[in-house]
């Protein structure tokens, strides 16, 4: 199959997001994600150095220019695959206009390196086009239906198709501490914390991005098998395409949400988690809410950067 090159010239759009301090936020969540945990504790810290374990992320910090990327979107992966529509990280951080690039979050991986369709957990650092690259991918294992995570090489930087970004300098700074325990509601981790937000600063758009840790309890994930040749139509086609997982702690995730939408058809939330035991893929929900124990750093977006929107949308595949 002929490989198609990377897109060029796609359409690159900006708004600036609202950005409250760090302190009203704060309070904001503590108060309301008690609605959804028994134990809540939201504070602001340094942030801790994010290069150590458990996140073993490219860069120690979240601050520098910090900004909401969403590239491409879920219309160029169902109804069917829009195989063209590959992009590079390089090119992600030049046109968000921060160098260097501290890059993480949930995207569709670069199936032409992997052989197949896959999910990508963005993690790299990129400087010009010097890049250290901890990102990596899930695919499905077609013998047992196993979960097969691996950690692309610094020469791989393509994304496919769709991508969840959260970009900075990685540099040191204030950031949110989220830390809750026992979950008590039906919601998330992160649908907990974009509801939150959402009730209180209503159509005002707040962007967060970042990283979090499920410590304690098991997680139902999925991973995205081969490109369907059939035509996905409906959420209910897409929840039967998919594998799903109920996967082991500890889980670390990164990506993004928003608190409302200014009108470039953004995916609200998105989050992808890999593990030093080998497995990985799309974060849904903690399965074992008693034992749940979620935390979480995250660094308020100042601007999102929406690349390649597509034209023809929909909002089914978007979960």
């Amino acid at each position: 199959m002929d490989i198609p090159p990377v897109v060029s010239n796609p359409l690159i759009e900006k708004k600036s997001l609202f950005v409250p301090t760090l302190d009203e936020v704060a309070k904001v969540l503590q108060d309301g994600l008690k609605s959804n945990f028994a134990q809540v504790e939201v504070k602001v810290v340094d942030c801790p150095d994010l290069t150590q374990k458990p996140f073993t992320l490219a860069c120690k910090g979240l601050g520098g220019n910090p900004s909401v990327v969403e590239v491409g979107g879920v219309p160029y992966l169902l109804p069917l695959v829009k195989r063209e529509k590959l992009y590079d990280f390089k090119d992600v951080a030049r046109w968000s206009e921060i160098n260097p690039a501290f890059i993480i979050g949930a995207c569709a991986g670069p199936w032409p390196y992997a052989g197949v369709n896959c999910e990508m957990m963005a993690n790299l650092s990129v400087s010009g086009n010097d890049v250290d690259n901890h990102t990596r991918i899930a695919k499905i294992n077609t013998n047992d239906d196993s979960c097969i995570l691996e950690i692309l090489p610094n020469t791989e930087t393509r994304i496919a198709l769709l991508a969840n970004l959260f970009l900075s300098e990685g540099k040191p700074g204030k950031v949110l501490q989220v830390h809750c325990k026992t979950r008590t509601g039906n919601d998330d981790f992160i649908a907990s914390i974009r509801k939150t937000l959402q009730d209180h600063y209503k159509e005002k758009a707040v962007g967060l991005g970042g990283t979090f840790v499920l410590k304690e309890a098991k997680a139902k994930q999925h991973i995205m098998p081969d490109f369907s040749t059939v035509r996905l139509n409906s959420d209910q086609d897409v929840e039967n395409w998919l594998h799903f997982y109920n996967q082991s702690p500890p889980l670390v995730a990164v990506g993004t949400l928003v608190s409302a939408d200014p009108g470039l058809d953004l995916r609200v939330q998105h989050f992808h988690s890999f593990s030093h035991h080998g497995e990985g893929g799309h974060y849904h929900i903690d399965t074992e809410p008693a034992s749940a124990d979620y935390l979480g750093y995250f660094a308020l977006g100042e601007q999102v950067v929406r690349i390649d929107r597509p034209v023809e949308t929909h909002d089914f595949g978007r979960d």
